[in-house]
This record gives C-alpha cells, sequence and structure tokens, in this order.
C-alpha cells in the first residue's frame, strides 16, 4: 500500500508548491526498510525448510499445571513411595525406651507400626507384599583364598534376584550381638531389620551360602496370609522321626509383627546369650538323637519350639514343602544342565518367551513360562528350577565342609550354580556362560526371534 499522494498526478509547475503529506504515511526511508525486511522475511521462509524448527512447546522444567499431562512428584521412588517425606509426628522412633537389642523386646509392634504407616500413607499401599530381602557374612576376610570372592558372587546373585522383582535387600557383616555369633547372628540382624523397615511386611532370611537358582520364579504371599513364619520342613520329620534336619533355618520368611518379636525374644533365649546356652544344647542333643554336636543351634531351637509347643507355633508356621524354598545342593546341582535343555526346548517351541525384553518386565514372561511348567514338578526329581539352592555343609568362607564329601565339589558347584543363576540374568543383556563350570567366557546370542510369527 502507497501514500495517497503517489495515486494522484502531481504539478509540473516550479512555481507550485509542494503539498503537505498526511500524517500518517511513510517517508521514503521507510519504504526502503519496508522493502528490506520483506526480504528478510522472504529468505528466513526459505531457511526454514533446510533448518530445524525450534520448539516451543513447554518443557519438563514448566509447571505440571502448563503441561498436559498428569503432575509428577520427583519425591517419589520408582515404586510410588515419598522416600522424602518423614512428617514431625512422633513415632516409635522417638521413644527413648525403643531399643534394636535382643535384650530389650518390643511391645505393642502391631500398634507401633500402624501408626508409622498412618503417618507415611505412601508406603501403605502395597506394605502387604513388601519385601526386605537380609543376608550377611563374617566381619573379617575369608581364609579360604577364594572365599570373598563367592561371597561376593552370592552376594551379586542376591542383589540381581532383588532388583529383577523390587525387593529391598540388606547386608550385614557384622555382629549386631558380640555373643550371638555363626548361625545365631542372623536373630539381631532380623529384629533390627524389622524396626528398620516398618513398610516391610515380611523379612526375608538368606543365609550368604544359599544362592536363588530360579530368578523368575516369586513367592505365594497369598498362600501364607495365615501364617508368620514360613521355613523349609516337614512335620512328619519333626513329630514322628523328631529329627534335627526336619526344617532348615538357614532360610525363613517372617512377618513384621508382634508375634514375631515375640518368638526372635524366645527363639534367642536359646542361643550363646542366655546363661541357659549349654543346658539347651544338653536338652536338644537328649531330644533329637541324630543331633551330633552338643552345642544349642538356631536350627534344633526352632525344632524343639514345634515339637514341645505344637498348639502355640505349630498354626502361625507354614512348612513349605511343595517347592524348593531352599534345596540342598547335592541333589540339585547335576540336574542344572538338563533343566538349561528342558527350558530352552519351552522357547524353541514359544516364540513369546524367546522375545527379547527389558529386565524391569521379567515377571510378566515368568507369568508366560508357568503354563509350560505344570508337568515339570517341583522338588527332588524335578526338572523345574529350584527356587534356592543351598550349600549346606560347605562354608565358602572358612573352607570347611562335611567331610562326606570333598571341598572341591563344593567349591565347583558354587560356580556351576552361580553360572547357572547369572544365565537367567545375563539373558536380558544379550549374554550368556556357554559353560557352566567356566565363569569366565561368554558368548552374546544370537537374535532368533521368527518375524513371520508374531511376538503373541
Amino acid at each position: 500500500m502507497v501514500c495517497p499522494e503517489f495515486s494522484h498526478p502531481q504539478s509540473s509547475s516550479p512555481m507550485a508548491k509542494p503539498r503537505n503529506r498526511s500524517f500518517w504515511c511513510l517517508p521514503d526511508a521507510f519504504l526502503v526498510f519496508g522493502v528490506a525486511f520483506l526480504a528478510l522475511l522472504l529468505v528466513a521462509s526459505f531457511w526454514s525448510f533446510f533448518t530445524p524448527t525450534p520448539n516451543f512447546e513447554p518443557t519438563v522444567t514448566d509447571p505440571p499445571s502448563k503441561l498436559n499431562m498428569n503432575p509428577v512428584d520427583c519425591s517419589e521412588s520408582g515404586f510410588g513411595v515419598n522416600l522424602k517425606s518423614d512428617p514431625k509426628n512422633p513415632t516409635f522412633y522417638d521413644d527413648p525406651e525403643m531399643s534394636y537389642s535382643l535384650e530389650k523386646p518390643v511391645k505393642d509392634w502391631d500398634k507401633k507400626r500402624a501408626e508409622w504407616l498412618k503417618h507415611h500413607p505412601s508406603f501403605a499401599a502395597g506394605a502387604r507384599e513388601r519385601i526386605v530381602l537380609v543376608t550377611g557374612s563374617q566381619p573379617k576376610p575369608c581364609k579360604n583364598p577364594i572365599g570373598d570372592h563367592l561371597l561376593l558372587r552370592f552376594f551379586k546373585n542376591k542383589v540381581d534376584y532383588c532388583r529383577i522383582h523390587g525387593y529391598d535387600i540388606f547386608y550385614n557383616n557384622l555382629l549386631l550381638h558380640p555373643k550371638m555369633g555363626s548361625y545365631w547372628a542372623k536373630l539381631p540382624v532380623v529384629k533390627a531389620a524389622m524396626l528398620a523397615h516398618p513398610e516391610a511386611e515380611w523379612i526375608w532370611w538368606v543365609d550368604s551360602d544359599a544362592l536363588f537358582t530360579d530368578m523368575e520364579f516369586k513367592l505365594p504371599l497369598e498362600r501364607y496370609k495365615n501364617h508368620n513364619l514360613v521355613v523349609h520342613g516337614w512335620p512328619k520329620l519333626i513329630y514322628e522321626k523328631k529329627s534335627w534336619t526336619s526344617l532348615n533355618a538357614g532360610v525363613f520368611l517372617i512377618r513384621n509383627c508382634q508375634w514375631s518379636m515375640d518368638l526372635i525374644n524366645t527363639w534367642s533365649s536359646m542361643g550363646p546369650m542366655s546363661k541357659d546356652y549349654e543346658k539347651w544344647g544338653q536338652i536338644q542333643r537328649s531330644t533329637f538323637k541324630d543331633k551330633l554336636f552338643p552345642e544349642s543351634d538356631d536350627q534344633s531351637a526352632m525344632v524343639y519350639l514345634l515339637y514341645t509347643e505344637k498348639e502355640k507355633y505349630y498354626d502361625h508356621i507354614y512348612l513349605e514343602g511343595e517347592f524348593y524354598f531352599e534345596g540342598y545342593w547335592v541333589e540339585i546341582v547335576g540336574g542344572y544342565e538338563n533343566t538349561t535343555e528342558r527350558y530352552l526346548e519351552i522357547e524353541r517351541g514359544a516364540p513369546k518367551l524367546r522375545r527379547r525384553h527389558a529386565e524391569k518386565v521379567s515377571e510378566q514372561y515368568a507369568a508366560f513360562r508357568e503354563e509350560f511348567l505344570k508337568e515339570a514338578g517341583n522338588g527332588k526329581g524335578s526338572w523345574r528350577r529350584p527356587l534356592i539352592t543351598h550349600f549346606t555343609g560347605c562354608q565358602p568362607c572358612s573352607g570347611d565342609h562335611n567331610q562326606m564329601y570333598a571341598g572341591e565339589s563344593c567349591w565347583n558347584g558354587m560356580v556351576k550354580a552361580l553360572n547357572f543363576a547369572d544365565n537367567q540374568v545375563l539373558h536380558k543383556y544379550g549374554f550368556v556362560h556357554s559353560d557352566l563350570d567356566d565363569s569366565s567366557t561368554v558368548t552374546e546370542i544370537p537374535f532368533d526371534y521368527p518375524a513371520d510369527e508374531g511376538p503373541w
């Protein structure tokens, strides 16, 4: 659009006075500027075809109210619990009389724990299935030259299992009670873990010489809903055979409740912290004829409680014998190759199980696999992966072992079990130990998913 003066002819007389221009018209200089500006815009429009378009949409730093998405609380963990909130409301932690030590029993624990959860509502959801795994080893370096390496791998195995299933884990390598050493050392740790983790319904103790060999399997917690302690055991061996090996106390699941606090007090009263420790050893040995050593031990103590006070304890303790809650390594290790081949056979016929996937969704594939394991059986003679392989009688740190088998069989068996379990983890990362007896090498897994079969 031009000025009105340019739309009319001008007088050619030299005497004629120029007409005054309207105040809203651009001078000539402005016109030149306008033309240049339009040229720049034209160049910019062409340039935009060859350069990325800047993103002027709101970024993640904008307030949630400006975004078309649900607000995210960065203080929450990946499991929807608020890790940065601890209200000022007083809880049992503020009670100067509360003690983590075995010497001082905890009272009204159910009420105190419920009160804590009330003040920490983000932990209340899912609390019934929350597990903290607890394990540990001795305070000093191992005497066995390969002991520390083996313990490291045993611990890594437990960390792998907990990461896959979203469990917390606590590793202790100190004596929390100076007198409660060896197999008794677990009780002070378990009590302390119960107090340190009121958000957890279950504390799962697993001995340092036990490892997970089915990384997919999850405990059937619904089965234990009316019980407070789960151990691998057999009622017939307790009440008919009166055997101190009728259960194994190296692996147990204990509910975080007052009943369990009371049990730990009673249980530990048979240990080295008691003035009657020697007497309890004599009582246990006279009760269980197959017990060969004189000292009171945690396993015999638990069997003794079940045997002598059945009405008080039996209905609250689940003796798990339907699967390898923990399994004796001697009857398990030799079957790993066969189990591996049977699982590979299943995967060859089930494309959805061969599909590569993120480690975080492993539980879904475990559920897929269950339909193919109905005929596998459980326990001795089964080709199903055992949940836990327990190297009872082998002490990786000290190097001691039961004289009924050679020490090398212990350490070689541990390596095979660790590699068998590790393969289940490495598979998600694209590698595998091709030889279960060789920990030093891995092979990349080829992509063999049939493209024409589809994922499901």
